[in-house]
């Protein structure tokens, strides 16, 4: 098979973590992706290029074989699910928690609470395994800004500072996952490539290692 072997990042905080790694491993990309509109990155390794793209939509390309490998947050895969994926490393980099959060001194009144959150799935599940009833409101963004326009009770989000909530009179609650970047696999390219993905793993794997 002559096509490279891709690998796709997620953009943001993610690439940014992941770019040191894959330098590391022998992988760089030939030019500066932050200072490119391109998507797609030749690397010093001539296997391999590298694709940029949504963190939302990693998974979507391992899964249907257009990217061979991937870089994602845990979360992701937690709301998405991972079905069709592998997932052999946890790269340990971009971690945060993911939490439930509301104003400070915030206490339910009754039965139901109104939860918004961009992690539906999640949201719902956790809720259902403490016995509560959510109903969940979908939002994309500005979660803080839900509870103090009373259009939610609580928020469910990424929390890593926490200086967001404070700033606007909240505080974390409940951890619902620790969160950190995760390489993926497709199936499919585990089998038929199986010593090029797996030099990827294993190079990586202990770089991180190496680094705990």
């Amino acid at each position: 098979m002559n096509r490279k072997l891709t690998v796709a990042l997620t953009k943001g905080r993610i690439l940014k973590e992941t770019i040191p790694l894959l330098a590391r491993a022998g992988i760089e990309p030939l030019e500066d992706i932050g200072l490119s509109r391109k998507l797609v990155f030749d690397t010093s390794h001539e296997d391999v290029q590298l694709v940029v793209i949504r963190g939302t939509d990693v998974p979507t390309y391992v899964r249907h074989g257009a990217a061979d490998l991937g870089v994602v947050g845990k979360d992701i895969l937690l709301e998405h699910g991972a079905e069709g994926l592998y997932e052999p490393l946890d790269l340990g980099i971009a971690r945060c928690r993911l939490m439930t959060a509301g104003p400070v001194g915030w206490q339910s009144s009754g039965a139901r609470i109104r939860v918004a959150t961009k992690f539906v799935n999640i949201t719902r599940r956790h809720f259902a395994s403490v016995g509560v009833h959510a109903d969940v409101i979908k939002l994309y963004g500005a979660m803080e800004l839900a509870p103090i326009m009373n259009l939610a009770d609580l928020i469910v989000d990424i929390v890593d500072t926490g200086n967001t909530l404070r700033a606007n009179g909240m505080e974390p609650l409940d951890e619902i996952a620790c969160i950190s970047s995760r390489l993926i696999v497709n199936k499919a390219a585990m089998r038929s490539r199986c010593g090029a993905v797996q030099r990827v793993v294993d190079d990586l794997s202990e770089i991180v290692h190496a680094a705990t």
